[in-house]
């Protein structure tokens, strides 16, 4: 018999209970706590036992996002991100070298996944299984291979390389595209936060460029570990252990601490970028650097963001752009904290001869809200809306294990999803209002308009 074959029947039965035991489970989400432990390689780990599925998900993070890529090599992490999944070395007699094609059928045999990503702050490896014992060991073993034996194929980079560039190229005639990427340029100045790859910077990189980076980063000694599933704690040591055994051991006593990025500068003045563009809608990007996750207003400011233009048609720049007015069909605020100062932003798009027009009535309901907060009535129902869906933001394993992620990237306390809900209940308007005029600067901020007519610029 066909253990492959064996492998995706058992895969196949184990599915089909998932979708009953799904609506079981969804209740007790936020009372499963969360363990922490760290191991003899050095590895830190967070696990959520949750047995009512008979599957586990598993997120392996390394500080080595695109905020580590050269100046000159922006993509680098991207790129190396992308490679492992592209082919592996020969591991011995009985583990032979295997290409991307090779890869893509061990997995569908399997019925598991593992795939890679660089994100901001981190390069990140995601599997997911079924906890059958021989499927998991399966899969693990398959995994750790990927993650620390890329075989990096030259004539594949090539090939994908050429593939991004034109991808860029084409991205480039947008004009969200060419918004954004001068805003990024402009809020973060020289920081690894305002890395774009280009087409250049990508025909910079080489394969030896992918192994020295994976080198560097990619050790058991930094990997931060969050697993979710239908497994024990002996059982996730075990994983951990089979997923990492591959990996240079080093000893995690004199694991070398990685050099510091530095601050997001702040702003000292406006910024104000003007870019003809031939386009149906005006792009208007409003902004400036932010705040780092870490940061204790960070409730504060999801609330207060969520009053202004962070809560969808219930939003204040909602009601006075789109609704009172009728100036754009949508209109946003957002922050994006990371380990560093991710970016504030307020997008819209609008008819190219009324963008002065709607920049200068975002303003205003910005400078107003920022100097006056929120009103009792908007924080009672930003309050509802949050903490009544709350459920929803930890109602599957994916979702769970992005919060404990989260709580592993930031070192927040292991009880930091049972007291959100308190937290979020406890908060003034006058909490919300300081901590506004704590992190936004009306004044200083970067303004880009991409598309507007001559007539319609401020």
């Amino acid at each position: 018999m066909n253990p492959f074959n064996t492998i995706k029947n058992i895969a196949a039965g184990r599915f089909l209970t998932l979708a009953g035991l799904l609506f079981c489970a969804q209740s007790a989400w936020a009372l499963l706590p969360i363990e922490h432990w760290t191991e003899a390689s050095g590895a830190r780990v967070w696990l959520v036992q949750s047995p009512a599925i008979p599957m586990v998900d598993v997120q392996i993070d390394f500080d080595a996002g695109s905020r580590r890529d050269p100046a000159a090599q922006a993509g680098l992490a991207s790129a190396a991100a992308l490679m492992t999944s592209k082919g592996v070395r020969a591991g011995g007699p009985q583990e032979p070298a295997l290409d991307e094609n090779d890869l893509g059928e061990a997995w569908a045999d399997l019925g598991a996944s593992f795939d890679a990503g660089a994100e901001r702050d981190g390069l990140v490896f995601g599997l997911r299984s079924l906890t059958e014992p021989d499927l998991l060991q399966r899969a693990a073993r398959l995994a750790a291979r990927q993650l620390a034996e890329p075989s990096f194929p030259a004539h594949v980079w090539e090939r994908e390389r050429a593939r991004w560039q034109a991808s860029i190229r084409e991205a480039d005639t947008r004009p969200g595209t060419v918004a954004s990427k001068a805003f990024a340029k402009a809020v973060y100045g020289g920081h690894p936060y305002g890395y774009v790859a280009t087409a250049e910077t990508l025909a910079r990189i080489g394969v030896p460029d992918l192994q020295a980076f994976h080198t560097r980063y990619v050790q058991a000694c930094r990997a931060r570990v969050s697993i979710v599933g239908a497994v024990t704690r002996p059982q996730a040591q075990a994983l951990v252990q089979t997923l990492l055994a591959r990996l240079p051991a080093g000893d995690p006593a004199h694991c070398a601490p990685l050099p510091a990025v530095p601050p997001v500068p702040a702003l000292t003045q406006a910024v104000e970028k003007d870019i003809p563009f031939a386009s149906a809608q005006a792009h208007v990007l409003l902004g400036q650097p932010g705040f780092e996750r870490r940061d204790p207003d960070f409730l504060a400011l999801l609330v207060g963001n969520h009053i202004l233009g962070g809560g969808g048609f219930t939003s204040r720049l909602t009601h006075e752009v789109r609704e009172t007015r009728g100036l754009t069909y949508g209109v946003y605020s957002g922050f994006s904290p990371g380990l560093n100062a991710g970016a504030f932003v307020i997008g819209l798009q609008t008819r190219p001869d009324q963008a002065a027009q709607a920049l200068q009535i975002t303003r205003q309901v910005l400078q107003r809200y920022v100097a006056e907060g929120p009103t009792e009535a908007e924080l009672r129902a930003a309050k509802d809306n949050l903490i009544g869906g709350f459920a929803l933001r930890i109602d599957s394993n994916r979702k769970l294990l992005a919060n404990v992620v989260n709580i592993a990237w930031n070192d927040l306390p292991l009880d930091y999803l049972e007291h959100w809900t308190d937290r979020v209940q406890a908060l003034t308007v006058a909490d919300i209002r300081a901590a506004l005029q704590r992190k936004l600067q009306p004044e200083r901020m970067v303004t880009v308009i991409v598309g507007a007519q001559a007539a319609a610029k401020p």
